[in-house]
């Protein structure tokens, strides 16, 4: 949400923590892809229906950092490494740009209104958003070509995992359960096998490298 004053605009204090928050390289965990299989051919209407066997996996465990899965933590951590300053440049023009949308709430407050110094803030104020507007675009369109290099491979391999681990144990659907939660309402233990195929991916993909820093804010 934007606020214009005298013909400047400048970002609310709403908007500039929520630009700030996106302005990190962190991603949500995806889910895994998985190849497009071919549409099968309609069953006899008389045939019996197979017997379902149904589990769910919780991808958001993919990123945890101790419980995760190894190659998904340490790419998306090279990922954030690699475009840290550029992330932390990026939170500090928003921050800035959060202190002069509170002092110019201030000074329009004042009684009277000094317009000289106010105009001069919001010539600032567009300066800084302009300078903002450009480096948060050049940011996420370079993290995101980054992370199709480095992220996505490691997520198709862990949809083709998943593919094999659930043909392995008879599963005819594998639920992500981090995107349907509200709308379950029971869940027995042994239906969710997310720990169970993390344990076992990375039982079968170990860390290649030693694992990246974690960034520090």
């Amino acid at each position: 949400m934007r606020i214009t004053l005298y013909g400047f605009i400048i970002p609310t204090v709403i908007g500039v923590a929520a630009a700030a928050a996106s302005a990190q390289t962190a991603r949500p965990t995806p889910t895994p892809a998985v190849a497009p299989r071919p549409t099968p051919t309609p069953a006899a209407t008389n045939a019996p229906v197979p017997q379902s066997k149904i589990a769910v996996i919780d991808t958001q465990m993919f990123g945890d950092d101790k419980n995760g899965i190894y190659r998904y933590v340490d790419a998306t951590r090279q990922v954030a490494n690699e475009f840290k300053t550029r992330s932390d440049e990026v939170t500090n023009l928003a921050n800035r740009l959060n202190a002069l949308v509170k002092e110019l709430d201030t000074l329009t407050k004042a009684k009277p209104v000094n317009t000289t110094v106010v105009d001069a803030k919001q010539q600032q104020g567009a300066a800084l958003q302009e300078e903002y507007d450009t480096k948060k675009a050049k940011l996420d369109e370079d993290v995101g070509k980054r992370y199709d290099q480095v992220v996505s491979p490691v997520s198709r391999q862990i949809g083709a995992a998943l593919d094999q681990f659930a043909t392995q144990r008879g599963i005819t659907m594998t639920l992500d359960v981090s995107k349907l939660l509200p709308a379950i309402l029971t869940l027995m233990p042994a239906v969710d096998l997310t720990q169970a195929f993390i344990s076992d991916f990375n039982s079968k993909n170990p860390r290649t490298a030693a694992a990246p820093a974690t960034p520090k804010p």
